[in-house]
């Protein structure tokens, strides 16, 4: 008994002191301390000190940055694009290595333009079954071959399909000589090979195969950027899936036009608003979509385009450089001008890899809750402007506060556009 009692009473004095060591100034101060820090040529960087810290830097090949420190605050400053170290020590013992990345500066035009977005999908959609009337009652030949809703036909008979007028002719043809078709249909990432025999409609004696197809999709958006150089875009900060599969759109080929606000449905409480806009396909195009992935629709500009109100390069801010606080977002709400805004951002994230979900942000700017209610449809990709410096892009509305919604960290965006962010070329190299 004696001996229980001791262990317990050993036991709680340790439990204590650990967490009275949780809370000093020595273990937070270690805890805070970041691992790898990335920053631009000519862009700083501090920690604050609170006990006494002395921090040694070793470079590699090139001197990447500069410390600079004292009692309170260690500054690092990027200088050239390379890697480094920095070893912090208390009282000459190590206590962390953290490595330093100093990535070449990186300058790129904000959007903002109301954006007309048009997609071809790889092959054709199926979006649905249709029960067919034939004279031994009710039929979906597609649903009978395992065809299933979001699968995507890309040859019929060996020759491939990309648009839906060109699947008719097999129809029917297959439908007058008795022969099955032949499909190859992507499901996720897998080729599957099934058969297909048309069936005869009892009413207007056409060969039908029981399924809704669809190639296109067509919407409206907000460019986020455009690097001036290589004319590489991103729009949007979300993907684009097909309104009855819900699936992403995979892209043959697409193309982005003007667009024109013509009215706004104010949000509101359980109802998202939506901007009203119209584009056309004789009006002029101004740039390609290659890419609609998680963060967005990318591509290539034709040429330079300009909002008129931010039109010179601008830096972009890294993840962790995002702070909560006052910020700017560029959009249209009436006709092509495009304004900028007053926005909260009320949370960020330190992403280390690639997520969508990055930042809160909150509409302050009475002007636009007065004109939208908040964030409305069509808004996404609008950049957000945080200290000068791109920093996201606006992506979905809170349903039950259109005040508030996501915003994604520019970061990835420029990733999926093809832009080399971190250097990796000339480090392989």
């Amino acid at each position: 008994m004696i001996i229980e009692k001791i262990r317990k009473i050993v036991g709680a004095i340790l439990l204590v002191s650990l967490i009275c060591l949780g809370f000093s100034d020595s273990v937070k101060q270690y805890v805070s301390m970041p691992q790898e820090i990335k920053l631009f040529e000519k862009d700083h960087f501090s920690f604050h000190h609170v006990i006494p810290t002395f921090a040694n830097a070793t470079q590699q090949s090139t001197n990447a940055f500069i410390l600079a420190q004292n009692e309170a605050e260690l500054q690092v400053s990027g200088q050239n694009s390379g890697k480094g170290e920095i070893v912090y020590d208390i009282g000459g013992f190590p206590i962390k290595k953290v490595s330093v990345d100093v990535l070449p500066a990186l300058k790129v035009i904000p959007g903002g333009q109301s954006i007309g977005v048009k997609l071809n999908s790889l092959g054709v959609l199926v979006v649905g079954y249709h029960q067919i009337e034939t004279d031994d009652g009710k039929k979906s030949p597609g649903e009978a071959a395992g065809i299933k809703i979001g699968d995507i036909i890309t040859k019929i008979n060996g020759k491939k399909i990309e648009k839906m007028s060109e699947v008719t002719p097999f129809i029917q043809e297959a439908g007058k000589t008795g022969n099955p078709l032949n499909l190859v249909v992507k499901r996720n990432n897998e080729l599957i090979e099934t058969t297909l025999k048309p069936v005869k409609d009892h009413h207007d004696q056409s060969y039908r195969i029981g399924l809704y197809i669809r190639d296109s999709a067509a919407g409206i958006g907000t460019m986020t950027f455009y690097e001036p150089k290589s004319k590489k875009f991103g729009a949007l900060g979300h993907v684009i899936s097909d309104i009855d599969t819900k699936k992403p759109i995979v892209v043959h080929e697409g193309k982005i036009v003007r667009s024109t606000v013509t009215s706004i449905e104010k949000g509101s409480n359980g109802k998202p608003g939506e901007k009203l806009a119209k584009f056309s396909g004789e009006r002029e195009e101004i740039g390609k979509i290659t890419g609609n992935t998680p963060f967005g629709i990318f591509g290539t500009l034709n040429k330079d385009i300009q909002n008129g109100i931010m039109d010179q390069p601008i830096p972009i801010a890294l993840s962790h450089e995002v702070k909560k606080g006052p910020a700017k977002i560029l959009t249209v709400v009436d006709q092509d001008k495009v304004e900028a805004f007053d926005v909260e951002i009320v949370s960020t994230v330190n992403q280390k890899f690639p997520a969508t979900k990055g930042m809160v942000i909150k509409i302050t700017d009475e002007k636009l809750l007065q004109k939208t209610g908040g964030i409305v449809q069509g808004m996404s990709g609008s950049p957000i402007i945080q200290d000068g410096k791109l920093v996201g892009a606006v992506t979905h509305v809170f349903v039950n506060d259109p005040t508030s919604g996501y915003g994604v960290h520019i970061e990835w965006m420029l990733q999926d556009a093809g832009i080399d962010l971190y250097n990796t070329k000339q480090k392989a190299s």
